[in-house]
């Protein structure tokens, strides 16, 4: 029997993506999606502002949105990464989520504006993100955070760097990370799970289209030469901090996402590993549908579990 999407997430359905060949095009229908959208929204029970804070060495300054639950404790930090097919977005994509993981789960959030492809190929946006990490770490007392308790998040494209920035501060002895939340990430640019094979036609998230996601963030036919580009590609996920990963079932990331997370386990690294029945990818954007309010509640309740934080 074929899997149906929810009936909640009906809307998605009808939904037609560009060309993302067309970085252009791509950038004109986010902008189109977006426009007339409200000022960013503010909550009561917490602060945030942007600001700039250097790049990687002889790279240029880094934006970053702090949002900070208004209780005095030193709190939990988690460095964010948003969504985009790494061509698109910026600090507003992801603000409401941003909002919802700090007021709900009581840590400090910070959003990365990182450098987008093609103009800023790999590895200017993973260095942008590892950068912020590092900035956070070493600025944990002027942020009023606790440094032993660091995590990266991201959805999406915004996934894959939070895997990537992992990799990377483990292999370069970082910042020590406690959790790693990646939601629906692309890892793989050889695009050859069952589930990216069967998602080779249509008007929704395709074979062709993650493709050329990997083509804009790598440049030239797409292949990743390393692992901070390619998660999937490293040679071992031994040593990682704690994993929460999400996808949709009718998404075709799913068996990436799954195979990613298998191999956490058997790397002896604790994860949670979800797979949400009849969502497709970024089915969040329907933020009434029950499965979405589900899905926010299970992440927040990991992420105060393993943060040892809670709502302020």
């Amino acid at each position: 029997m074929k899997m149906q999407l929810d009936p909640e997430l009906a809307m998605l359905d009808a939904m037609v993506l560009p060309d993302f060949s067309d970085v252009a095009e791509l950038r004109g229908w986010y902008a189109a999606m977006t426009a007339g959208a409200p000022p960013p929204a503010t909550s009561p029970g917490l602060d945030w502002h942007d600001r700039k804070i250097p790049g990687s060495e002889g790279a240029p300054e880094v934006s970053v949105r702090i949002y900070r639950p208004k209780a005095p404790a030193i709190q939990p930090a988690m460095v964010y990464f948003h969504a985009g097919s790494v061509v698109m977005g910026d600090l507003d994509t992801e603000h409401a989520a941003c909002l919802h993981y700090a007021e709900q789960a009581g840590c400090t959030v910070i959003s990365v504006d990182y450098r987008l492809a093609p103009e800023h190929a790999f590895p200017a946006p993973v260095d942008d993100c590892y950068a912020a990490l590092c900035w956070v770490a070493d600025h944990a007392a002027e942020l009023g955070v606790d440094p032993a308790r660091l995590a990266v998040a991201g959805s999406s494209s915004g996934g894959t760097l939070a895997a990537a920035v992992a990799l990377m501060a483990r292999d370069r002895r970082g910042p020590g990370l406690v959790f790693q939340m990646m939601i629906y990430p692309a890892l793989d640019d050889r695009l050859d799970s069952i589930s990216m094979l069967a998602s080779t036609t249509g008007h929704a998230l395709t074979q062709a289209r993650v493709g050329w996601m990997w083509k804009h963030y790598l440049g030239g036919n797409g292949v990743a030469t390393s692992p901070y580009a390619a998660p999937a590609r490293a040679d071992s996920l031994a040593g990682l901090p704690r994993a929460f990963v999400e996808v949709g079932a009718l998404d075709p990331l799913r068996d990436e996402c799954i195979a990613y997370g298998a191999r956490l386990l058997a790397a002896d690294v604790p994860t949670d590993l979800q797979v949400i029945a009849g969502a497709p990818h970024a089915f969040e954007a329907v933020a009434s549908a029950g499965v979405t309010v589900r899905a926010f509640a299970q992440r927040v309740a990991v992420m105060r579990a393993v943060l040892g934080s809670g709502p302020a």
